[in-house]
């Protein structure tokens, strides 16, 4: 089944160890959350984190905003526990870093549904190594709660031994690669960080190349990115107004028995109508949870 159409413009990593940051997150306006207990969480502050975010989300208080926590990898002192712990938090989803295979997926959702994850509760995967590329079309088939995957574009470098570059050349086969696997499978996707906080002009470029790619938003590492990531993968004004034309001009040509339209020289079949719907269904999701962020 296609993952649930939400807003996922802006996905914004937060250390799960920092009580501050978790309450900062309230008020922000970034779509998604991802509370982190893995690579932001040094090793002997990692069971208080796991406390600081079950505690956090029990107090509440995010809204519509979707929240993943990311847990430590099974093969860690942590991971098993981290697991049973989020299955009984308020979190929409759970983040499994450096997965590498279906069986991974499997054995991650056995262990979430013995400690009681409810049934709306989805797993996500991070896509930060070359097997974990490699196998990504397995991955996205392993299990029914799979909700999309997440680009870990840091850790695939190392392991690449490839460059960072403007054009993120070395990445590009193995974003498509991902990208195709997600949507074959009707799973979300979310771009991988930018590193250079003060490149607000290379931030900006690499938000519109994802969203050419066909990424859903950007993954983030610093508030001040929001705003930027928000409006670039977010529909704008001329988006929606050709979306409702499309739609208009389509049930006119219907009315007409006609299977096809033609809007300002374009041709509009049905495929550009659906997508149409989708855009104009995610601006209302967006107007929703922008309202809300507002009245906080």
């Amino acid at each position: 089944m296609p993952a649930p159409i939400r807003p996922r413009r802006s996905v914004l990593y937060m250390p799960g160890s920092n009580a501050r940051a978790l309450e900062k997150g309230r008020s922000l306006p970034a779509d998604a959350l991802i509370l982190d207990l893995e690579d932001s969480v040094s090793p002997e502050a990692k069971q208080t984190a796991r406390e600081t975010v079950a505690r956090a989300l029990a107090e509440g208080g995010y809204g519509r905003r979707e929240i993943l926590v990311r847990v430590n990898a099974l093969e860690t002192p942590w991971g098993r526990d981290d697991l049973a712990a989020v299955a009984r938090m308020r979190a929409d989803a759970v983040l499994l870093p450096k997965i590498e295979s279906a069986d991974a997926v499997r054995k991650a959702v056995r262990i979430l549904e013995e400690a009681g994850a409810p049934d709306t509760m989805s797993v996500w995967c991070m896509m930060e190594t070359p097997l974990g590329v490699l196998n990504a079309q397995a991955i996205a088939s392993a299990h029914s709660r799979l909700g999309g995957f997440v680009m870990g574009t840091s850790d695939l470098a190392k392991d690449l031994h490839c460059l960072h570059t403007p054009e993120r050349t070395p990445f590009l086969a193995s974003l498509s690669h991902v990208i195709l696997c997600a949507r074959a499978y009707g799973l979300g996707a979310l771009d991988g960080v930018h590193l250079d906080l003060d490149d607000a002009e290379g931030f900006a470029a690499q938000c519109r190349q994802g969203l050419e790619l066909g990424f859903d938003g950007k993954t983030l590492i610093h508030p001040k990115t929001i705003a930027a990531a928000n409006a670039t993968f977010g529909p704008t004004d001329d988006d929606l107004a050709e979306a409702r034309a499309m739609i208009d001009a389509f049930e006119a040509a219907k009315k007409d028995g006609l299977g096809v339209a033609v809007l300002n020289g374009k041709l509009v079949e049905n495929l550009h109508v659906e997508n149409a719907r989708r855009l104009l269904f995610l601006a209302e999701m967006i107007e929703a949870l922008e309202g809300e962020s507002a009245a906080a």
